[in-house]
């Protein structure tokens, strides 16, 4: 049946100068920064699996939120990617939005109880240049994440701020950086130069570059940092597919270390499923990433606490570890 749709041509759009930006580079951490007090057992241990990925070969993959690119602690991902013990990262639709933004005006995040109410709520026109990436990706057979990189990277007269950006980083030191959409749940999906083939099949891309990824992910590490939807779910099938694979090969996916990052209270024993009479039973990040998928041999260990305090930590545990 021909439903009625929604048309996007009546829709007023209107320039990112006109919205108040909550967030600007003055929240942006510096390498140089001292590592705010935070001490956490987990983060040790962490660091010294991700030292030891790093120094045997072994991949560190990441999935992460919108908020850890709002956090302003992207310089701390930079530089781990060009030291090369980053292998692999991604994020959802929002973290391109937000790294986007700041690498174009230095600014990011809307009210959205002001927006809302006037129906304006993530209607900016250059927010809506992550739409004509995924255009780029179809035209040219990359993936969303570094069709997004790329177009930072290459544009530096449009993108003055990106030195800022993880995306332009990671094309530019050829390091996957995977985005995994959720069509409908992103502002760009509001505009009307929004391509849902495009996008569709780019973010399908980069889920399959990820997978690949995954299966290497023996003696590696796993990061699921401030997403509670995407990153277990992307990272959950994802597994499953590598280990359907290693499986036919006569090898075995499980002697990896997992790692979430985030501020929910999972009580005193997050490494066992918590019952289904228990709310946290369905928090994604609890099940997937720190029980079922590392129940078999790996490890997995939780960090509770601010992106701005656990990420220049870890940050610097690591360089330290390497170092040595």
């Amino acid at each position: 049946m021909p439903f009625e749709e929604f048309d996007r041509s009546r829709l007023k759009i209107l320039p990112l100068s006109d919205r108040v930006s909550d967030l600007g580079l003055d929240i942006m951490m510096d390498l140089s920064d001292p590592a705010p007090p935070f001490t956490n057992k987990n983060l040790d241990i962490l660091a010294e699996k991700i030292c030891a990925a790093y120094s045997n070969g072994r991949p560190v993959i990441l999935l992460i939120g919108g908020h850890v690119i709002r956090s302003g602690v992207g310089k701390y991902l930079i530089d781990l990617m060009e030291k090369g013990v980053i292998s692999s990262i991604g994020g959802n639709g929002a973290v391109a939005i937000h790294d986007l933004e700041f690498a174009m005006i230095g600014r990011t995040t809307e009210s959205v109880a002001r927006y809302i109410k006037k129906g304006q709520f993530g209607l900016w026109r250059e927010t809506g240049r992550v739409n004509d990436a995924a255009v780029l990706a179809q035209k040219e057979g990359l993936g969303f994440g570094e069709a997004v990189g790329k177009l930072i990277h290459e544009n530096p007269e449009e993108f003055p701020h990106g030195e800022y950006s993880v995306l332009a980083a990671a094309y530019r030191l050829k390091i996957p950086f995977t985005l995994h959409i959720g069509i409908g749940q992103d502002i760009t999906h509001e505009h009307p130069n929004f391509d849902a083939a495009a996008a569709g099949e780019s973010s399908y891309r980069d889920f399959l570059v990820f997978a690949r990824k995954v299966e290497s992910l023996e003696g590696g590490v796993y990061l699921n940092i401030g997403t509670a939807v995407m990153g277990p779910e992307v990272y959950l099938k994802a597994l499953s597919m590598a280990r359907n694979i290693a499986v036919q090969e006569g090898r075995k996916i499980k002697l990896f270390t997992t790692g979430v990052f985030d501020l929910i209270d999972l009580g005193t024993d997050p490494g066992r499923e918590a019952p289904k009479t228990d709310a946290i039973y369905y928090y994604r990040p609890y099940k997937t990433v720190l029980v079922r998928t590392v129940a078999d041999g790996g490890a997995s260990y939780y960090v509770r606490g601010s992106h701005r305090e656990t990420i220049p930590n870890l940050y610097h545990k690591i360089i330290k570890g390497i170092s040595e």
